[in-house]
């Protein structure tokens, strides 16, 4: 095969981050915007000694999964990389891409791989509490606000993500107003000059509290007033507006300082029967629906009786671990974002949970120090980035020797490597539940029961 060829196709198989998957003369061809069993011709773009990459010319034959997409700019935005097929074909991929990677990488019984917990009762649309719109100046010289492209920080313009509320359309349509007004405010990644980096939006699904965050290169902006002051007028139910400060040449989005323009800096949402503040730095999940029933999973694996200590490492705000607080002697939180921690105390005062400590630091570092203080957790949850768990924090784990572990994952193959780990130490997986947080994205959550086991 060489570059610019066009050739016809079967899709056989999806990888990890929703690519179709066909083969051709012994070389393997990824082909973006594809269902399994898709007849297309494809255009190779790169070819590689052993893989070529493509995209769809023309499709021959459809895949029985293959639905019209929604939405005008999936192909280009890259985030709802199944938008193009059925959800129940959606949710078989997901859960292979977690039965994969815990069984290949981890060794562990497929049987114990159970049904993925999907999002048909709310739909797979408007779940999203949390965006981050970049904005910039196009070619043609107009304000563009939207996603990036796939692989790249070119913006896709969106006036309209499906995966957003609408009141978070309306507030950007406002947003865009002003700036095309004011174009010579937008933000230049390559000068690292103007002021207007991103739109930032939460909101808070049980009590529709909006937060509205202007990441600025710099500590405001020119006619702020006039933008806040718009908002304010239109939009009662935003309770929170604040300029974060980003002065730094990255792609990292937010930075470390927050300035609150009107209303507070946090707004309010309710999880699990508890209310959690939120402010623009605090993890949150973006889908509150699907996050509730991922930790009441997770609360039924800790199996709390009401006299154990609990450990949550990488606690956030702490709502894993405050959803599970009144069924435990004490909960123990760690979380190495010290903004997190504020919130994460907060919540648990304005809850009433006095059974509470909440530290800042490292998850390694902070295990290995309480570890020292003589802190025996009956039940440790975790819940770290994609990363995944470090070698020596699972060793910590295991010499601390809780009953129960409760792993939640949100990438199937640093949870199938560590879940492998702990096996080796006297560890045995019980149950794994895969949890579509993402609809249409190729995002996949699960969590994963592991019990110690006799000597």
């Amino acid at each position: 095969m060489n570059k610019n060829d066009i050739i016809r196709l079967e899709i056989v198989d999806m990888t990890s981050d929703g690519s179709g998957v066909a083969k051709y003369d012994g070389q393997v061809v990824f082909v973006p915007d594809t269902a399994v069993s898709d007849i297309c011709d494809v255009k190779i773009l790169k070819v590689k000694k052993n893989i070529c990459y493509g995209k769809i010319e023309s499709i021959i034959e459809p895949s029985k999964d293959r639905v019209e997409s929604r939405c005008p700019v999936s192909t280009r935005c890259g985030g709802c990389v199944y938008r193009h097929m059925n959800y129940e074909a959606e949710l078989k991929i997901k859960r292979k891409k977690v039965f994969g990677a815990v069984t290949r990488i981890g060794k562990v019984d497929g049987e114990k791989v159970r049904d993925i917990i999907g999002a048909f009762d709310d739909g797979v649309d408007r779940y999203r509490n949390k965006a981050q719109i970049p904005v910039g100046i196009g070619r043609n010289g107009e304000v563009e606000m939207g996603f990036y492209s796939r692989h790249s920080h070119r913006i896709a313009p969106c006036d309209d993500c499906l995966l957003s509320p609408e009141i978070f359309t309306q507030i950007s349509e406002t947003f865009k107003e002003f700036i095309t007004k004011h174009p010579y405010l937008v933000y230049n990644e390559e000068k690292h000059s103007g002021k207007i980096r991103h739109l930032y939006l939460r909101i808070g699904e049980k009590t529709g509290e909006v937060m509205v965050c202007v990441v600025v290169n710099g500590r405001g902006f020119d006619y702020q007033e006039e933008l806040f002051n718009a908002i304010k007028e239109k939009y009662p139910q935003v309770k929170s507006a604040v300029i974060n400060v980003n002065t730094e040449k990255t792609n990292v989005i937010l930075g470390n300082e927050n300035i609150v323009v009107f209303g507070k800096e946090s707004i309010t949402d309710e999880l699990c029967g508890l209310k959690f503040e939120l402010s623009p730095l605090a993890f949150y999940q973006v889908n509150r629906t699907q996050a509730q029933r991922l930790y009441e999973k997770a609360g039924e694996y800790a199996d709390l009786k009401g006299d154990e200590v609990l450990l949550d490492l990488y606690c956030g705000t702490g709502t894993i671990g405050l959803s599970m607080a009144r069924d435990a002697k004490k909960l123990i939180g760690v979380e190495i974002i010290d903004k997190a921690i504020e919130n994460a105390k907060k919540n648990a005062k304005n809850n009433g949970i006095e059974n509470a400590r909440f530290i800042c630091g490292d998850a390694t570092k902070a295990a290995a120090e309480l570890k020292k203080e003589g802190i025996t957790p009956d039940v440790i949850v975790v819940d770290p980035p994609r990363k995944g768990l470090t070698p020596e924090l699972i060793d910590i784990i295991v010499e601390m020797g809780p009953a129960r572990v409760v792993y939640v994952s949100c990438d199937p193959a640093t949870l199938g490597r560590d879940l492998k780990q702990f096996e080796e130490q006297n560890y045995s997986v019980k149950e794994i539940t895969p949890f579509d947080l993402f609809p249409r994205t190729a995002h996949v959550e699960s969590v994963a029961l592991l019990i110690k086991q006799e000597n």
